[in-house]
């Protein structure tokens, strides 16, 4: 059976060609747990020797003529810690041995001559000695093969030594520049947390400041309310021209007023947007003055408009405010003065920009320090601002940006970098109708219908105003202060229709109407005010059946004209269900 590979390191290799040698000398070393293996010749001998043997025991016989090349190229390719035994058997001579033989011999190496005939000790003797030396070889071989993977161990714990200091300088660097970068972050991220709290608290102030504003407006709207209706009123009873006149500059003077709060309540965003036809002829000439007074005299102002009588659809505060903002932008990108234009006209929008349409592009462009493409794409987003602390918003452009989309149309912004800034404003053109508010009172039908008008109002002075103006049209008018008060009033008599404040004490013109509704689903009723919560009209009343304040007294008697037609056609509708019903 074969030899495994430590037993055949182990075994002693037999060569004696002659007789039973080779046989009993295996079973004299057997009895004392040698492994041995007889081989025929010297290059038999050779590849076992080099596939692993202990030592050799060789018959002089088998070396007379043999070619021994092949065990002497092993034997001096062997490791340095390898000296392969032989134990040579010599035939008895008398006398010396010739020089030929010695010579032969001698090629072998390690080699232990026993004469014979030689008893088994001594062949016993001789093997296990040369199986001993070999052992002493083999762990001279562990020895050199734990020093090798030593050395080996330790030579590549040098280069990786060598190769850490040769990277150590790159990764400190790389190391130092990823801590930098993280520190940068950390501090971005610190300045941008700083950056959101000073734009709250700035949001916050101007929520005040709006809230404040808001309230002036309202009660300002009131008192415009008392004095244009007193004025219409004069100018539609009075015969003297120099009293009518005086009461012509007075309404007018109203109507900046109303202009001015319209603003405010922009400025407080507590206002709706009231989509009208505008000319935008108009619409430059009023924003010429305002322009022109926040510009100052180092900036050249220049209005261009394609065609005389272009009409957009727009609220005209909310424009007049963002053509404002605008150019106050636009003023602090030229701080050494320069050119700056309106221009309008019809255009066709960019068709990644709107859907098809009737279109009218206005642009409001600067000469001024321009801005790069990453600046450019944020400039609508609200607090988005490059302006100092306390300086600016960030709620200019946004502002103009919902307003372009609240009124249908949309805004872009063209910027280049030390060249200039365009911003364009999109919205639908309008059609050439007109507006009831621009009728003057003395035009009013003399022979308009009557209706009984349920008015509730919480300022005696305003409920006065409104009482006397629709008595003057002809109607029928009671009155209330408050909310409860005006329930009763609509339980003692139902009236045609029911005009009512916002905001009052108790309750709101909105609750109020959603209560009236439920006892009296067919009774008009329309909302009138200066500051509102829009959202909560809305959700009571159509648009068309709020009433701003201040209103002339055209756009009430139109207003009340509208209002009864919707209750006339919404009683005819239930006329028509009843019968149906029958």
């Amino acid at each position: 059976m074969p030899m495994t590979a430590s037993g055949a390191e182990e075994r002693v290799l037999i060569c004696a060609p002659r007789g039973r040698d080779a046989e009993v000398m295996c079973s004299v070393l057997a009895a004392d747990g040698v492994g041995c293996e007889p081989v025929a010749g010297v290059d038999a001998l050779a590849d076992c020797i080099a596939a692993g043997a202990g030592a050799a025991i060789v018959a002089e016989e088998a070396l007379a003529g043999a070619d021994l090349a092949r065990l002497r190229a092993w034997l001096g390719q062997q490791a340095a810690w390898s000296d392969f035994p032989f134990v040579v058997l010599l035939s008895k001579l008398v006398g010396p041995a010739p020089d030929a033989a010695r010579a032969l011999i001698a090629q072998l190496g390690n080699v232990v001559l026993l004469e014979r005939p030689l008893n088994t000790q001594t062949l016993r003797s001789a093997a296990g000695s040369a199986l001993r030396a070999r052992r002493r070889q083999y762990q001279a071989r562990a020895v050199l093969a734990d020093r090798e993977r030593t050395a080996a161990s330790l030579l590549q714990s040098q280069q990786a030594l060598v190769e850490l200091n040769e990277t150590l300088e790159a990764r400190i660097e790389e190391r130092t520049r990823a801590l930098a970068q993280a520190n940068d972050r950390l501090m971005n991220e610190v300045i941008e947390r700083e950056r959101v709290q000073q734009a709250l608290v700035q949001f916050q102030k101007m929520e005040a400041v709006g809230r404040l504003t808001g309230g002036i407006a309202h009660d300002f709207n009131n008192l415009l309310n008392v004095v244009q209706g007193s004025m219409d009123l004069i100018l539609l009873a009075s015969k003297d021209e120099v009293a009518r006149k005086r009461a012509e500059v007075a309404r007018r003077a109203c109507q900046r007023g109303g202009k001015l709060t319209s603003q405010l309540l922009a400025f407080s965003r507590n206002q709706s947007l009231d989509l009208r036809p505008l000319d935008v002829g108009v619409l430059f000439e009023g924003v010429r003055e305002l322009v022109s007074t926040s510009l100052g005299a180092s900036i050249g102002l220049h209005f261009e408009i394609d065609a005389p009588g272009t009409r957009v659809l727009a609220d005209t505060n909310q424009m007049e405010m963002s053509l404002l903002n605008l150019a106050i932008n636009a003023r602090d990108a030229m701080p050494g003065g320069g050119e700056l234009r309106f221009t309008a006209g019809a255009a066709s929008p960019p068709p990644d920009l709107l859907p098809g349409g009737d279109y009218v592009r206005i642009a409001v462009a600067d000469c001024g320090e321009g801005m790069p493409p990453e600046i450019a794409a944020r400039v609508f987003e609200p607090f988005f601002t490059t302006k100092g602390v306390g300086k600016g918003t960030g709620l200019g452009l946004s502002q103009v940006y919902g307003m372009a989309q609240q009124s249908g149309g949309a805004a872009r912004i063209l910027s280049e970098a030390g060249v200039g800034t365009t911003v364009e404003i999109w919205l639908p053109a309008a059609g050439d109708t007109r507006d009831a508010a621009a009728q003057p009172a003395a035009r009013l039908a003399a022979d308009r219908r009557r209706a009984r008008i349920l008015v509730v109002e919480d300022d005696d002075s305003v409920r006065q105003s409104m009482v006397e103006s629709l008595e003057a049209l002809g109607h029928t008018v009671a009155q209330a202060a408050d909310g409860e008060a005006g329930l009763r009033e609509l339980r003692r008599a139902r009236p045609d229709l029911l005009i009512t404040d916002y905001l009052m004490p108790g309750m709101t013109g909105a609750e109020l109407v959603q209560r009236a509704r439920v006892s009296f689903p067919e009774v008009p009723m329309m909302i009138a005010t200066g500051y509102a919560d829009m959202r909560a009209i809305e959700k009571v009343v159509e648009e068309e059946m709020v009433l701003r304040k201040p209103f002339q007294l055209a756009e009430l008697a139109a207003s009340v004209e509208r209002a009864l037609d919707k209750g006339k056609d919404k009683g005819k509708g239930e006329r028509t269900a009843g019968m149906g019903a029958a």
